[in-house]
Order: C-alpha cells, then structure tokens, then sequence
C-alpha cells in the first residue's frame, strides 16, 4: 500500500498543481496536511513579523477554499498549529507514508525543515515541484550558485526562455488515508465570508485575474504601477499570488491571452517584468539562505543600521515628520496593502532619515502585508538598503521630490492623515534620559 502527504504551505490551491498531478498517479492513498506555524526565524524581530489578524483571516479564506475544492476531490484537508519538524515526524512514524510532495520553498527555515525530514526518513520519497514561480530550477540556464549577482542580468539570460503552461486541473485524487491524524484536526468547511477589499482563497483570486484583464488596464500598466493608491492603477494579484492561490504561470498565461487580443506594449511587458523580479528574489532567497536576514545581507562588509525604539514606534504608526511616509503606513496598517512606490519610500525613511536596521522595518512589512512573501519582501528591503542585489548600493530617496512627483495636491496624504504628526521626533537622548522641555 502507498501512501502519499501532500504538504502544503504557500501554494493554496487546487489549479495548476502538478503535484497534485504526480500523486493521482503514484500513490493509492492520499493524506493533505498544512501546517501553520511560524518559525523562528529573526530571533529578537519575532514578535514584530507574527501576522496581524487581518493577514490571519486572509490565510483562513485561502483554507476554507482549499478544504471546499479538496473535498470535491474526494480529499481532507488537515491541519495542525503545530510547527512540521514537530508534528510531521509523528505522523511518519504512525503511518507506512511512501511519497511526500511538495512545492519548493525559497524560505531557508522552510527548506531546512524539509532537508532534516528528508534526512530523518529516508525511506520516504520527497519530491519537490515549482510550483510558485515561473520557472522549474531545471530551466535556469546556470547553477543557483551562480545567480546573477543583479536583476538585469538575472531577465537577460530568462526573458527568452518559455514559460510553461498551467496544468490541467485534477479530476480525482487518492481517497485519504485516515480519518484522524495525531496532531492534526480536519479544517472545517466554512460558508465563504464576505471581507473589505480582498478576500482570500482560490476563487477571489481567478475573479481578479478574470476582471483585470477584461479591462484595458494592461495596457496602461507601466503609466499608472507607481501611483500611491486606486484599485485599478496595478494588477491587486500580489496578496494572491503570496499565499499561492494563484500562480506566476497563470497570471502569465492570462497576459499571453491579452497580448494575442489587444496587442502587446510596453505596459504588458512591465507586468512580465514584475514577475520576473518576483522570480529573480525566490531565487535569490534560495541561493543566499540564512544571509536574507543578516544585517549585512549578502555582502562582507558591516552595516551601520541601528534601533532607535521611540522612531520605530512612530514609524510603524506612521507619525514621523514624512507626510508622505506616515500615509503609507496609516494605508498598509488598515488594509494590509501599500503601493509598491510606497513601500519603497518608507523603506528609505526607516533606514536613510531614521536611522533605523532595515530588519526592522522588514520584519515589520512581514506582520502588516497580505501580499508578504519572505524571498520579496526581505530581498527587497536589502536592496533599499544597499546590502542586497542593487548595484548602486542603496536606494535613498527624496521624500519631497516624492511627495511632489507622486501626491503634489497631497489628496493621498490627505486621505491618510498623514499631516497628522508629533512635532518632536525624539523625546530621548542619546543616553535615554527624557530631553527636559526647557533646556
């Protein structure tokens, strides 16, 4: 008898599967488990990166959709609190499991949680699929250790390569295998609940797909990504395409369509190029491992960062002396979302104006976004603060040049209280002595 584990994580979904594909046809029976639970992963920024309850509900769509389509299948969707390197090995010592199958993870606790089952159980079969990026590993043209050391030459070498269309969806899978796991409990199957600006799960994340490029937004694309704040000024996939209820190939596959309707433009190669910054970062994350999270990120050189807890406060509320900044972060604590221009600029502030170790601000970013993706989000903030993949070694912006390119009528700041501010930045010194009012 075999005996198959679907282990999923940031791929919620039941389309373009192609392990769902491999265990139909390899195993005879079938267990699905998820496991959600947080690593260690920043040691001291572990209580500023645990998800905010609006990113929680978001992942608990997702799951509420995926149990839904499973049980379509014939399948039970299981899961546990518990972290995998915990409970995943009492559940192979209980069962006779054959396969695992899963889809490569960019994470380096992820990958080293997957790399010490591997080496407890071998026995057991683990496959790896790509499954969350555009491209199988076996399709780069050069080992992950020898990434490009920049984005421009990383799209250079792949732009021309295809990219594989999705997969069929499943018909059938496996039945399952128990009725009960140790330390595992069935997710239970929920009427889908109605939610402010984005829903997550499988179905919410199709519609957007559909209804964007139904539009001619596409073809404006590249005019309006920068704008600060519209549903309509970006694609909106990103949360989706974060918690893998929706894959790169997809979105691709539906820009392909839209080319071949409406014609091809500088704008839909920019959403092509988006994605390829999104591909260049997984593997990155995978190429560089633990480095992702030092504070000289991959580099050999000290970092000068260092924590001021009075302006972290104020600018995680967004109560700096940045307008412009404390906007964007009054947007991205209510609705868990912020402009990709945005983001960019409150990185800068944190680390360039504040001060501040842009960890910080990473590990912050982690807690706060729906659309949070650990190779994205912390590549990225390397790459703002000079210790990453930027060849120009920082990007430090104008906030008032900004402010003047991008909201020069202030109805984003206005909208977002971000004039709203203390006027004293500090009220420590350097000695954390309280700075009397009257010197």
């Amino acid at each position: 008898m075999s005996i198959g584990v679907i282990w999923f994580g940031n791929d919620l979904r039941t389309a373009d599967q192609v392990m769902l594909w491999h265990a139909a046809q390899e195993v005879e029976q079938l267990i699905c488990v998820y496991c959600d639970s947080l690593l260690p992963q920043h040691s001291a920024l572990n209580s500023l990166s645990a998800p905010s309850p609006k990113r929680d509900r978001f992942n608990n769509d997702a799951l509420d959709e995926l149990a839904r389509n499973l049980s379509a299948l014939g399948q039970t969707l299981f899961v546990t609190q518990q972290h995998a390197q915990i409970v995943l090995p009492v559940l192979f010592n209980e069962l006779p499991v054959t396969h695992v199958y899963r889809n490569h993870h960019p994470g380096w606790y992820e990958q080293q949680s997957l790399n010490q089952l591997i080496f407890d159980f071998p026995d057991i079969q683990f496959k790896q699929y790509s499954g969350l990026t555009l491209f199988d590993r076996t399709a780069l043209p050069f080992n992950l250790e020898e990434l490009p050391d920049s984005f421009s030459k990383f799209r250079k070498l792949l732009e021309s390569i295809e990219v594989t269309a999705p997969v069929p969806d499943v018909n059938q899978l496996p039945p399952t295998a128990v009725l009960a796991l140790p330390g595992f409990k069935p997710w239970p199957i929920r009427t889908p609940q109605e939610h402010a600006l984005f829903n997550g799960g499988e179905q919410a994340a199709l519609t957007q797909l559909s209804d964007y490029f139904a539009t001619n937004l596409p073809s404006t694309y590249k005019d309006t990504r920068n704008e600060l704040d519209g549903w309509e000024n970006s694609t909106k996939l990103s949360p989706w395409l974060a918690q893998g209820s929706i894959s790169a190939r997809q979105i691709k596959a539906c820009l392909e369509a839209y080319e071949r309707d409406h014609g091809a433009n500088e704008s839909t190669y920019w959403i092509f190029f988006e994605l390829m910054w999104r591909e260049y970062f997984h593997w990155y994350a995978s190429r560089y491992g633990s480095r992702l999270f030092r504070s000289q990120g991959i580099g050999k050189g000290h970092y000068q960062g260092s924590f001021y807890s009075e302006r972290f406060r104020k600018w995680c509320s967004g109560n700096t002396h940045y307008p412009i900044v404390n906007a964007c972060m009054k947007q991205l604590n209510e609705t868990g979302f912020m402009s990709n221009r945005g983001r960019q600029l409150a990185a800068s502030c944190l680390i360039y104006d504040l001060g501040i170790d842009w960890r910080y601000g990473a590990a912050y970013f982690e807690s706060q976004l729906l659309d949070y993706d650990v190779a994205s989000n912390w590549g990225n903030w390397q790459y703002i603060a000079g210790v990453g993949a930027d060849p120009r070694g920082g990007r430090h912006f104008n906030l008032e040049k900004q402010t003047q390119l991008y909201d020069p009528e202030h109805r984003f700041i206005e909208k977002w209280h971000g004039h709203q501010f203390d006027q004293q930045l500090d009220s420590l010194d350097a000695a954390d002595w309280p700075i009397s009012p009257n010197p």
